[in-house]
């Protein structure tokens, strides 16, 4: 049976004879293991956190005696009467793995991951609502509805996804991404012949200065970004294709938006098929040649090393083989190595 989330304390007194110290860290105190202390700093500045009946900063002082009273927020979404749900029922989530504290899911192409402006429903988070009713009681500490989402891929990327399952493994695991532990393997189908055999593109990321729904190596503002490309192989002109292909492996170690995507057309080589990246051929394949092949962990319970592969989808299984490539499936574990 699923660990159930640990329940928030309703009431909290400061004992006597202890120091003031500060209402975030004085409530992280008391919620740890399952919210951090930035968790409970939000608690606070949403409103859902009261001393001595008013509401406080995150860094006012409690004193021994001082009665906390807390209002758990609830999530926003009921599942039982949902919007999205009757939109998602009939999809079946491929489920790569799942235990108390983790579901690993190979994302679909084409599903955003959680409901955002223009996309509110048939996400990600819906389909996960319909298949583990129970992440409902998942909603963050001010009351957002992103059940357990820890990471995510952008709507035309498909492959793996880790979701968290209980408060304490989105803590874990969120730390592990921000500490930059988790090691992430992709594929991607590139537009023209990359000569190297690898690369480091050290280029950092930020908002395009003119296009604000776009990424660029030339922002004012940019935040570092390291991606790393190894060749798999190079393929001739196939149909329209005039400029012929490379597959390659890319492993990010920075986690911007759109990193991989980003980086690879600033080498003059997009994904075949970007929509955003892609310039004129973009529309030749549908959507960015981009699959998020393999994730290495630490479980968030246990600390046992952890890896897991997403197969390739059926179209971009296709698209490889249009270019003689055979033998995928047995190729792939050589391909999701983390070494």
């Amino acid at each position: 049976m699923m660990a159930r989330p640990a329940e928030i304390p309703r009431t909290l007194v400061v004992a006597g004879g202890r120091a003031p110290m500060r209402l975030d860290v004085f409530l992280a105190g008391h919620l740890a293991p399952e919210y951090s202390r930035s968790q409970a700093a939000r608690m606070i500045k949403t409103g859902h956190v009261k001393v001595n009946g008013a509401t406080a900063r995150a860094g006012a002082p409690v004193r021994p005696g001082d009665r906390i009273d807390l209002e758990p927020p609830t999530a926003i979404v009921d599942v039982a009467v949902h919007s999205n749900f009757a939109s998602v029922t009939s999809v079946s989530l491929p489920i790569l793995f799942s235990d108390d504290d983790l579901i690993v899911v190979n994302k679909p192409a084409g599903m955003v991951v959680h409901a955002a402006p223009g996309h509110p429903d048939s996400t990600l988070v819906d389909a996960l609502l319909a298949q583990f009713p129970e992440l409902s009681t998942m909603a963050e500490l001010d009351g957002v509805m992103r059940p357990g989402i820890v990471h995510r891929l952008d709507k035309g990327t498909s492959g793996v996804m880790v979701i968290a399952r209980t408060p304490h493994a989105r803590t874990v695991l969120a730390r592990q991404f921000k500490d930059r532990t988790v090691r992430k393997t992709y594929l991607a189908l590139v537009r023209g012949i990359i000569s190297a055999d690898s690369m480091t593109i050290e280029r950092p990321l930020g908002r395009h200065p003119t296009e604000r729904k776009r990424m660029s190596v030339r922002s004012a503002g940019g935040r570092d970004a390291l991606t790393q490309i190894t060749v798999i192989g190079r393929y001739p002109p196939v149909g329209d294709d005039e400029t012929g292909s490379t597959l390659v492996r890319a492993r990010p170690r920075t986690g911007r938006t759109h990193q991989i995507r980003v980086h690879l057309a600033s080498i003059g080589h997009p994904c075949v098929g970007d929509p955003v990246y892609g310039g004129r051929r973009a529309g030749e394949f549908g959507r960015q040649a981009l699959h998020a092949l393999a994730i290495g962990i630490e479980h968030p319970r246990t600390g046992e090393a952890m890896r897991f592969i997403a197969p390739l989808p059926a179209d971009m299984t296709e698209l490889l083989a249009a270019r003689g490539l055979t033998a995928i499936d047995r190729a792939i574990e050589d391909w999701a190595d983390m070494k």
